[in-house]
C-alpha cells in the first residue's frame, strides 16, 4: 500500500525578481524521512526550507501537505515580541499540561527558560525555537541550522534525541559528524536544482564529485561537437550549405544548449601567509588562574606552546574557552600566574563575536577603513599580504560580486560575514593565527578550504569550535576545560580526547571498585563463602590483583598518549597504544563486572 506522503512540492518555480532560485522543482518528503538539505552557502537551502514550510510563495507551482500533517519550521530569528520570557514564547503554543516537554527540552539544550527576551542572545532565541519545536512534536521538523551556538555536549543531547523520534525531518547544518549520524537521505541543492540520493551525507562528497565529472565530461563533448559543427559551416560550400539548412540551425541549438548551462560556482580563493618565522617557543604560560567574582574560571594552568603546533579549546559554553584563549595570547591578564609570548609573533584573531566588522558600514569600508589593510591615498585598494588589490577583486576571491560590496554587512548571512571575517584575517601577515568558533555558517566546501589551508599553515594555530569533524581534521592538542576551573591536557583531536578521557573514567571506576572490596571486612577464605563452586572461589580470590594489573597498565598508556607531541612525532606507537588502551579497558571493565557477579553471588 502507498504511503501519504508528508510533503509534496510539484513544479516549483521562483525568482525573487531577477534569477531563478528554483525552476521546476519538484519533490517528495515521506513519513519517516531523515534528509539532510546540503549545498553552498547562497545556493536557496534557507529559502527551499521556507517554501516548504509555507513562509515563502513560490511564483509557480504547488506545495501540498498530506492530510491531518503537522509541519514545524525552526526560525532562525523568531519574533518573541509579547513574551516574557523565553519559556513563554515555547510552550505558547502547547496545552497547559504538555508544558513539562518544554522543561525537559531545555534542560539537554542548555536554555534558561526564565531568561528575559530583551536579555537574550541570538543563540538562546534560536534554542527557544528549538525547543518550541521539539516539545510540538509535528510529524516533520525543518531545522535550519539548528547546532548554530551550540556547545558539543548540547549538539550530542540533540543528536539522540532526533534519533529517537518518529517524526520525519529535514535539516541544514554545517556539521558534518551531525549529518552523518542522523540522515538516511540527501538533498542537494545546486545552481536551481535539487537532487535526491537514497543514502546519507556519509555519501554526499563521493556522489558530487562524480556528478561534477560526468558534467565536466559532457560539457567537454558538446563543446568539441560545437567545434566540429562550426568548422563544416565554415568550410561547406554555398549549395551544400543551402541543403543542410538543418546541421546549421542544430549548430545553432548546440551553442543555445551551452550558454543555457549554468556554470558552477567557483570555491572561496582563501590564502594565509606565515611570514617570518616566530620563535620555536610561542607561548609559555605557568599556573596562570582565573575568577570573575565567585566563579572560579581556570585552576592553575601550565602550558607550552611551540611553533606549528595545532591546538584546540573544546568544552561547554560558557566554562571559559574564549578567556584561556585571551589569556594565553595576553588580551587578558591572570588572577594568578604568568604568561610568556614568544619572539617575532605576528598575531591574527577571528573573533566569535564578530566585532571587527562595523554593521553598518558597507563590505568596502570594512575594508578599505580598516587601518592594517588600507592603502595610502586609494579609496579603491586594500592591502593583501603586503601588496594592493582592488577591493572589489579580493572581495570576489570570497565569493562576493560587485552590487554586495557596497551593500551594508547587516545584509548578509551568517557564512557572508564568516567569509568577510576571513577576508579581513588573511589579508595580514601572521604566524599565529587565532581562531575562536571559526565553523559557525560555513558550508562544507568552504570547511574542507579553511582545513586544507590551515594544514599548510606554517605559523601556530589555537581553536576553539564545537564542530567535531573540523577538530579531528585539524588539533594535533586538545585542550579539555571540563568545568569547575579543571583544564586538561590530550593528545590529538576531539575523537582521541573521547577515547582518553573515556580511559580515565574507567580507571577512577576500577578505583572504586577496588576501594569497595578493600573496605569489606576480614572474612574466611572464599571456601566458607555459600553459593559459588570451586573454581569461581579461586577466581573471586585471583580477580582483586587482575584488575589492579589492569589498572597499572591503563594508566601508564594514559600517561604515554597525553604527551601532546606523541602524535606528531611517533604516530605508529601512538596507534599501538590507542588500540593497547582499548584492550585494557574492555578487559577491566569485563573482569570488574565478573567480580561484582560473583561478589553478588557469594554473599547470597
Amino acid at each position: 500500500m502507498a504511503r501519504i506522503p508528508l510533503l509534496q512540492l510539484t513544479d516549483i518555480s521562483l525568482t525573487f525578481g531577477g534569477d531563478p532560485v528554483f525552476d521546476d522543482l519538484s519533490l517528495v518528503v515521506q513519513p519517516g524521512d531523515r534528509l539532510a538539505l546540503v549545498g553552498r552557502n547562497g545556493s536557496g537551502k534557507s529559502t527551499l526550507m521556507k517554501v516548504m514550510a509555507g513562509l515563502v510563495e513560490a511564483d509557480k507551482g504547488e506545495v501540498i501537505s498530506g492530510p491531518g500533517v503537522g509541519i514545524g519550521y525552526m526560525e532562525q530569528d523568531p519574533d518573541l515580541t509579547g513574551f516574557a520570557t523565553l519559556g513563554d514564547f515555547a510552550t505558547a503554543a502547547l496545552p497547559p499540561g504538555d508544558a513539562y516537554k518544554v522543561d525537559r527540552v531545555g534542560e539537554g539544550l542548555k536554555l534558561d527558560l526564565d531568561r528575559d527576551v530583551s536579555t537574550a542572545s541570538g543563540g538562546e532565541r534560536r534554542r527557544a525555537a528549538l525547543a518550541r519545536l521539539m516539545a510540538e512534536e509535528p510529524d516533520l521538523m525543518l531545522l535550519d541550522e539548528p547546532t548554530n551556538h551550540m556547545d558539543i555536549e548540547a549538539i550530542g543531547w540533540l543528536e539522540n534525541e532526533l534519533k529517537s523520534t518518529r517524526s520525519g525531518f529535514v535539516l541544514i547544518s554545517h556539521d558534518r559528524a551531525f549529518l552523518r549520524a542522523l540522515s538516511h537521505g540527501t538533498l542537494w541543492v545546486d545552481r536551481g536544482m535539487v537532487r535526491r540520493q537514497e543514502k546519507g551525507f556519509a555519501a554526499f562528497e563521493d556522489w558530487r564529485d562524480k556528478t561534477w565529472e560526468e558534467e565536466d565530461l559532457q560539457r567537454h563533448k558538446l563543446n568539441r561537437k560545437i567545434k566540429a559543427e562550426a568548422r563544416w559551416a565554415v568550410e561547406g560550400i554555398s549549395a551544400r550549405r543551402k541543403r543542410n539548412q538543418g546541421r546549421v540551425r542544430a549548430l545553432q541549438g548546440l551553442r543555445a544548449e551551452r550558454a543555457a548551462q549554468i556554470k558552477r560556482q567557483g570555491a572561496a580563493d582563501l590564502a594565509l601567509d606565515a611570514g617570518p618565522k616566530s620563535g620555536k617557543k610561542v607561548i609559555e604560560a605557568d599556573g596562570i588562574a582565573k575568577s570573575y567574582e565567585d566563579k572560579l574560571i581556570l585552576r592553575p594552568f601550565s602550558l607550552t606552546v611551540q611553533r606549528g603546533d595545532r591546538i584546540a579549546l573544546v568544552g561547554p559554553n560558557g566554562v571559559g574557552k574564549t578567556t584561556l584563549l585571551k589569556m594565553l595570547i595576553g588580551h587578558e591578564t591572570p588572577d594568578s600566574g604568568t604568561v610568556k609570548l614568544g619572539t617575532k609573533l605576528d598575531i591574527a584573531v577571528f573573533d566569535q563575536a564578530r566585532a571587527q566588522l562595523d554593521p553598518d558600514k558597507s563590505l568596502w569600508d570594512n575594508l578599505t577603513l580598516d587601518k592594517e589593510m588600507a592603502v595610502s591615498g586609494r579609496s579603491d585598494q586594500v592591502m593583501v599580504r603586503g601588496a594592493p588589490r582592488h577591493v572589489v577583486g579580493y572581495l570576489k576571491d570570497f565569493l562576493f560580486d560587485e552590487a554586495q560590496a557596497r551593500a551594508p554587512v547587516r545584509s548578509l548571512s551568517g557564512g557572508e560575514k564568516v567569509r568577510l571575517l576571513l577576508a579581513k584575517i588573511m589579508a595580514r601577515v601572521s604566524n599565529l593565527l587565532v581562531l575562536d568558533e571559526p565553523t559557525n555558517d560555513l558550508d562544507v566546501e568552504t570547511l574542507d578550504l579553511l582545513q586544507d589551508l590551515l594544514d599548510q599553515y606554517e605559523g601556530t594555530v589555537l581553536l576553539v569550535s564545537h564542530d567535531r569533524d573540523f577538530l579531528d581534521r585539524v588539533a594535533v592538542t586538545t585542550i579539555a576545560m571540563e568545568g569547575r576551573g579543571r583544564a586538561v591536557v590530550y593528545a590529538g583531536g576531539w575523537s582521541d580526547y573521547q577515547d582518553q578521557r573515556q580511559a580515565t573514567e574507567k580507571v577512577e571506576k576500577a578505583a572504586k571498585v577496588k576501594q569497595k572490596a578493600a573496605a569489606k571486612p576480614a572474612a574466611p577464605k572464599p571456601a566458607a563463602k555459600p553459593g559459588l563452586s570451586f573454581t569461581e572461589k579461586h577466581r573471586l580470590e585471583a580477580l582483586p590483583a587482575e584488575m589492579e594489573r589492569l589498572e597499572a597498565e591503563i594508566g601508564k598508556l594514559s600517561e604515554l598518549l597525553s604527551e601532546a607531541e606523541l602524535f606528531t612525532r611517533e604516530p605508529v606507537k601512538f596507534r599501538k597504544a590507542t588500540e593497547a588502551l582499548t584492550e585494557r579497558q574492555a578487559k577491566l571493565s569485563a573482569a570488574e563486572e565478573e567480580w561484582l557477579i560473583l561478589e553478588e553471588k557469594a554473599e547470597g
